[in-house]
């Protein structure tokens, strides 16, 4: 019998590729993806029923409220999601590796090149629900937390990945500023999900940071985004975090994935290095091709 991985937040971006690659980069096990129309994750009775029926052998935590507006609208849903019910999961996986996806947004953007020992900082609800999440997996020392960067997808509603909202919002014809001077290390959601799939199988506990190994400001992933999309052409423009008027935008959320890139048996790869070497399939720009294993 395979031992058994529970993936929550199945109908997003990343829940989604684990689940759609699990048969790729780890057929030795039975994966089963949970999503919010068949297990409402803040109740705590549903979540025991669910336990028990599953008993999984781990547990990758993917589903949380992860709009920043959505957040900074309603804290205190954004805190019942992201923070209780990740506690109440990581108490139920007491006994087996849980890998809890947090944020680069733990940070303040103040000095870039993060490192896994660095003081966090939130900005924003969102990162502090986070921190808070955080802290409550880390009271268990056999589990988790895996900060992910920026992350380019494909999801089931389309509208999930940051490269979506681009294209919709170009599809109604706005226009889009992008800061020169803001800064962050995207990767496509093929590689983090090669990634957390190798590490999650290790087993291993603690803070790991998982990115691209390229520091990129907004423009730069903007214009080559408009290289590989061409309905963005003509839909960006160059823009200063100096000149923005909205809520606090941390300026540089680059972080360092030496310690997770040490366990894992392939390169993470460049967002730049992605788009133009011919590693996705051209289905999905975002993941392998069946013929790509790097």
């Amino acid at each position: 019998m395979k031992p058994v991985a529970l993936i929550t937040g199945a109908a997003g971006l990343i829940g989604g590729y684990l689940v759609r690659s699990a048969s790729r980069w780890v057929p030795d096990w039975e994966v089963r993806g949970l999503t919010r129309t068949e297990i409402d994750l803040t109740d705590r009775a549903q979540m025991q029923r669910c336990w028990e029926r599953h008993r999984p052998d781990l547990v990758i935590h993917c589903a949380a409220l992860s709009r920043t507006g959505l957040c900074e609208q309603d804290p205190a849903r954004a805190r019942l999601i992201n923070v209780e019910a990740t506690r109440s999961l990581a108490d139920l996986a007491r006994d087996v590796p849980f890998a809890f996806l947090s944020t680069d947004q733990v940070f303040d953007g103040a000095k870039g090149h993060y490192v896994e020992t660095d003081a966090v900082h939130p900005l924003n609800v969102y990162g502090q629900t986070k921190v808070e999440a955080e802290q409550a997996v880390l009271e268990n020392p056999a589990h988790a937390v895996v900060r992910i960067a920026l992350t380019a997808g494909t999801s089931p509603t389309r509208d999930r990945s940051f490269v979506e909202d681009m294209l919709r919002a170009a599809s109604k014809g706005m226009t889009l500023t992008l800061f020169t001077d803001e800064f962050r290390c995207p990767m496509p959601a093929g590689a983090l999900v090669r990634a957390l799939w190798e590490f999650a199988v290790q087993r291993r506990p603690g803070v790991y940071h998982v990115g691209g190994h390229e520091r990129l400001s907004r423009w730069e992933i903007g214009e080559l985004l408009a290289a590989r999309f061409p309905e963005l052409r003509g839909s960006i423009r160059p823009g200063s975090v100096a000149d923005y008027q909205g809520p606090p935008r941390p300026p540089d959320l680059s972080m360092r994935s030496d310690k997770m890139q040490a366990l894992l048996s392939f390169r993470l790869p460049g967002f730049r290095q992605w788009l133009t070497d011919g590693s996705s399939d051209g289905v999905d720009p975002w993941d392998y091709s069946s013929e790509v294993i790097r």
